[in-house]
């Protein structure tokens, strides 16, 4: 019986990537997307990676990023599947290589119970290009899981991940229902299931 599921945030809860959105607002959303579908397609190193796109926003005001993490799309079907879940009593955390500001709003929309995530460096009130938080490395999904499960003193069978890309690999390793959301090839090949209709919904009848 799954007791705990952990979702990705980017392109499996959210419709899109938050970094590209914010990107947006230095007209750097091409650059950075581009580096966001290396990384998630498994090219890159995470982390160098991160680092790299959080530079573009240096200069960016908070209250600025903080209005588009507030009108953030969400994929289809994600509140009636996250309602879903808590309806069958299981835990539901979000592990984002994406950013607080955006995962916490989420939170309040979605009602999921907690998110690990990055938060940006800001400086009265502007970003200074620098990042830090939970999930900077490409393991720190696998890592993160394997706490929680001890915490709550879970088997990997009693363990749902749903993600879409190359950072998601670390913590499908620690799962027994794997679900790879609309995902790209390196993390299909770890999936139990796979999910090609981008909506939520579809993923209630692995549960």
């Amino acid at each position: 019986m799954i007791k705990l599921c952990v979702f990705d945030f980017d392109s499996t809860l959210m419709d899109g990537e938050t970094i590209t959105e914010f990107a947006r607002s230095v007209v750097k959303e091409k650059e950075v997307a581009d580096i966001t579908r290396r990384a998630m397609a498994g090219e890159l190193d995470f982390f160098e990676s991160l680092v790299e796109r959080v530079a573009y926003l240096k200069g960016v005001k908070v209250s600025e990023i903080e209005k588009i993490a507030k009108n953030l799309p969400f994929i289809t079907g994600a509140k009636e599947l996250i309602d879903y879940l808590k309806s069958k009593n299981i835990k539901v955390v979000v592990f984002s290589g994406g950013y607080h500001i955006a995962t916490d709003h989420a939170k309040k929309v979605l009602g999921f119970d907690a998110s690990f995530a990055n938060i940006l460096h800001e400086k009265d009130g502007v970003l200074t290009g620098l990042v830090g938080g939970e999930i900077m490395f490409g393991y720190s999904k696998g890592a993160m899981l394997r706490e929680l499960k001890s915490l709550l003193n879970l088997n990997s069978d009693e363990v749902m991940c749903v993600g879409d890309g190359a950072n998601d690999v670390s913590m499908f390793r620690e799962a027994g229902l794997k679900i790879a959301f609309c995902a790209h090839e390196i993390l299909k090949k770890e999936a139990t299931h796979c999910v090609d209709t981008k909506d939520l919904r579809e993923v209630m009848k692995y549960v």
